[in-house]
């Protein structure tokens, strides 16, 4: 076999570049077994290198059914390898197994993916391969007894990959179409509004604390008196409040009502938001 056909071979096998592979089969004195293993120990040492990089592109995938439904996101450099077929085939594939276990990110690393390998090695042969450092993100399971699952994904990259995503989760006695079409204007909504949470008693205190503390530098550097600069901050803070709260937020499609006056209109006996998720690259 000629070194031009070593090196072909070699590429197909691992997927490394030219440059790389011409190096390996020299070092290895043609030996492609061993080829690959140079290769590989390589690899690892490019990896280490671009893992101090930032990795602020990606995508977010979502598998699962009504049931039970998991989102992932997988964080890389560019948009440009965001769209890459290897890493959206990368993607697709950990998807579905962190669907299967529950979004526990540790024990996905070591799960081991159809060519045999685990996750955290092909992670590492990926970032050999195209050259960016590549990381998961954050990773979310959603399944609640007697409740189905709505999602909307928005900016599809391919198929359940996106750049943004929304699961919903909503309790009923059954899962008519008319619950359907809800969940899925619901999800729309969601990725719209933003919500912090379900009701503004929900919201994070530390969230709640902060924009108090905003309000009062300015409305301190307003000049306005006291009595009146404490009613104005009182007002501001309700409003953060409702806004940010997804039952009390102007319903998109409908911006005159709100979120929980659209769930009363519906009519649907027991009809509850039981959980809500939504995740954007870049946030």
């Amino acid at each position: 076999m000629s070194n031009i056909e070593q090196v072909k071979k070699l590429r197909e096998a691992t997927g490394a570049g030219f440059k790389d592979c011409n190096l390996a089969i020299k070092e290895s004195d043609g030996d492609l077994e061993k080829a690959i293993e140079i290769l590989r120990v390589k690899g690892i040492s490019k990896a280490s290198k671009k893992m101090s990089r930032d990795a602020k592109e990606g995508v977010i995938s979502v598998s699962g059914n009504e049931t039970k439904t998991s989102m992932i996101e997988v964080n890389c450099e560019t948009d440009f390898v965001a769209k890459n077929e290897d890493f959206t085939s990368f993607v697709k594939e950990l998807s579905e197994l962190n669907n299967e276990i529950n979004s526990n990110i540790d024990e996905l690393k070591k799960t081991k993916m159809k060519n045999g390998e685990t996750v955290e090695n092909n992670i590492v042969a990926l970032i050999a391969k195209i050259g960016e450092k590549i990381t998961i993100g954050k990773a979310k399971t959603v399944e609640n007894t007697g409740a189905y699952n709505n999602h909307y994904l928005h900016t599809v990259i391919k198929d359940n990959i996106a750049k943004l995503a929304v699961i919903v989760s909503l309790e009923a006695n059954d899962n008519s179409n008319e619950i359907k079409s809800f969940g899925k204007q619901l999800s729309m909504h969601i990725a719209a509004s933003n919500p912090i949470a379900l009701e503004s008693s929900l919201i994070d205190q530390s969230i709640i604390d902060k924009e108090f503390e905003l309000i009062t530098e300015e409305l301190k550097n307003s000049g306005k008196p006291e009595d009146i600069a404490k009613k104005i901050s009182i007002g501001k803070m309700n409003k953060f409040k409702e806004e940010n709260s997804l039952l009390t937020q102007a319903w998109v499609m409908e911006p005159k009502k709100k979120v929980q006056d659209v769930i009363k209109e519906l009519s649907v006996a027991e009809l509850k938001i039981k959980e809500f998720y939504r995740l954007k690259i870049g946030d």
